[in-house]
């Protein structure tokens, strides 16, 4: 599919440029920096606006520019980062609210695109087809089930739309994974469509249970998970834990993959402290981590 004329100019104006300064003092600062840039959709006509969270992870505020070049401030409403969605409410409408496709009933092969800042006023949109529906886990303690992956390229900034050829918003561009056939990765629309209102009122999915964070950054390498880096000042990283260390259990139990690993931890409560077995310096060691709650860490 080429994206028509008229479904561009339908679109664009739902999407807006975010420009985001962060506290030098904030956690999120060391891995993803003070200044941020993303893209945002217009997804209610009094001004609320839906991105990735990782753009406005630890901001107030965010500067926000219309395609006709217009600039306003955002609030930062709602975080959920479980998901990885934001939600920003603007201090006046600009623009059009993008339809939200109203059920889940997203197949592969079917034909998307997706609409990107590429500063300020400027857009880019990119179309290509889905390839696959499934679980996704990242380097850091993410997961995702089931996260909408695509052969389009994103053309922009992180936080754009995924429409279909209705011009209905999917989901959320979260990553570039530039794999073949899976070059981006969409956050369902649905994790904030279903949770809308719990987000709206209290700023977080209240009602989702906590879990326990480490902090870490890691991979999956010969059925072991290996530490890549560790979140500066969390869990992890005040435990001693190191890059290259691999980790071979918590509390016991043998782990292979991250995935496996991300289920065992979030089986618990944030605050539990778990043991992890791991391997350094041709040594087996051991060491207590007490976990946190992602969202008080970052808050």
């Amino acid at each position: 599919m080429n994206a028509s004329v008229h479904l561009l100019e339908d679109t664009l104006p739902s999407t807006v440029h975010l420009q985001v300064s962060v506290p030098e003092a904030h956690p999120s600062v060391p891995v993803l920096g003070a200044e941020r840039a993303g893209t945002g959709t217009i997804v209610d006509d009094a001004g609320l606006i839906v991105t990735v969270n990782y753009v406005v992870l630890g901001a107030r505020k965010a500067t926000v520019t219309t395609i006709e070049g217009q600039t306003h401030v955002a609030d930062v409403v709602a975080h959920d980062f479980a998901t990885g969605v934001a939600v920003l409410r603007a201090s006046r409408s600009e623009g059009v609210a993008l339809p939200i496709r109203p059920a889940d009933d997203v197949a592969i092969g079917e034909d998307v695109f997706i609409a990107a800042s590429v500063g300020d006023a400027s857009r880019r949109a990119a179309s290509g087809g889905v390839t696959a529906i499934t679980a996704f886990d990242a380097n850091w303690e993410y997961s995702l089930d089931p996260a909408i992956f695509t052969s389009a390229m994103n053309p922009g900034l992180g936080g754009g739309p995924l429409v279909d050829v209705q011009g209905r918003l999917l989901g959320i561009i979260s990553l570039n994974l530039n794999e073949v056939g899976r070059f981006s990765l969409g956050i369902p629309i649905a994790c904030f469509r279903d949770h809308r209102d719990e987000l709206l009122k209290f700023g977080r999915r209240k009602t989702r249970a906590s879990r326990a964070w480490l902090g870490l950054f890691c991979y999956t390498l010969s059925d072991h998970v290996v530490i890549a880096g560790l979140v500066p000042g969390a869990p992890g990283d005040v435990a001693g834990l190191k890059p290259g260390d691999i980790l071979l259990g918590i509390d016991r139990r043998r782990i292979g993959t991250r995935r496996d690993f991300y289920g065992d931890l979030w089986s618990r409560p944030a605050g539990t402290s778990v043991s992890l077995e791991f391997y350094r310096k041709d040594e087996v060691c051991t060491l207590e981590v007490p976990s946190v709650d992602v969202e008080e860490f970052f808050a």
